[in-house]
């Protein structure tokens, strides 16, 4: 079904006023988490406030999305150019290894050069990030039908108005797939950030596996996934010739 179809913002819209919902008054869910954790003491995380948390994250996020889309896609149209086309399978095998890497690890070699907090968590994103958005960007500029760019090119138009005015925006719904995956993975795995000093909603997940909380990793859990199914479903809403 086309999500543009109805109130296409209602998804979004929905699924924030619960995100930003959940930040605010989970303070006054104390009763529903103390059946989760019965024999714990404190069961809301209050040791940083949740919504302070919630746009740590978004930041790391948001940095991590930006510069993943910043090489990712200009790797990926310098190697479908003729002259870098010798280098797409390099770019291919190097973006795949950003995946094969398991964020921990890249966080193990990543603090001791980059030391304790964001910027390690962020260049783990960034790798992790990389493949989706490589591989889509390919697929989508590849896939366009060779006869169109032989059309534009029959109209006068240079390599690089070609590749601004028709290729991109051909692409651009697969290439925002990709983005749109990329994404909402690593709104998931920037939770390990906590693990090297760097505050986001991964926080209340360390704290409650540290001191056996479980009603703290609850909370962290239910924040990233509706942070997730936020801005999914944005992405949903956005993305140019969408339909899901």
């Amino acid at each position: 079904m086309n999500e543009r179809h109805g109130a296409p913002w209602l998804a979004p819209l929905c699924w924030g006023i619960l995100l930003v919902g959940g930040c605010l008054l989970m303070r006054f869910l104390e009763a529903p988490l103390r059946l989760v954790e019965p024999d714990s003491r404190a069961v809301v995380f209050e040791r940083v406030d949740l919504l302070t948390l919630l746009g740590r994250h978004l930041l790391v996020v948001s940095v991590a999305a930006l510069l993943s889309v910043v090489v990712g896609v200009g790797a990926a149209i310098a190697v479908t150019r003729e002259k870098g086309r010798d280098f797409l399978p390099l770019v291919a095998q190097v973006a795949s290894m950003g995946q094969t890497f398991p964020p921990v690890a890249v966080l193990a070699l990543a603090v001791p050069v980059l030391g304790f907090g964001t910027v390690p968590i962020i260049v783990a994103l960034m790798l992790y990030g990389l493949l989706p958005v490589v591989r889509n960007t390919l697929a989508g500029i590849e896939g366009i039908d060779p006869a169109v760019r032989e059309a534009a090119r029959g109209m006068g138009m240079t390599s690089r108005q070609i590749l601004r005015q028709v290729e991109l925006p051909l692409a651009s719904p697969v290439i925002v797939a990709g983005i749109r995956t990329s994404v909402t993975i690593n709104i998931a795995t920037a939770a390990l950030g906590a693990t090297v000093g760097a505050s986001n909603l991964g926080e209340p997940i360390i704290a409650g596996i540290v001191n056996g909380n479980t009603a703290y990793i609850v909370q962290g859990a239910v924040l990233i996934a509706l942070l997730a199914l936020t801005v999914d479903s944005l992405f949903g809403w956005l993305a140019p010739g969408h339909t899901g």
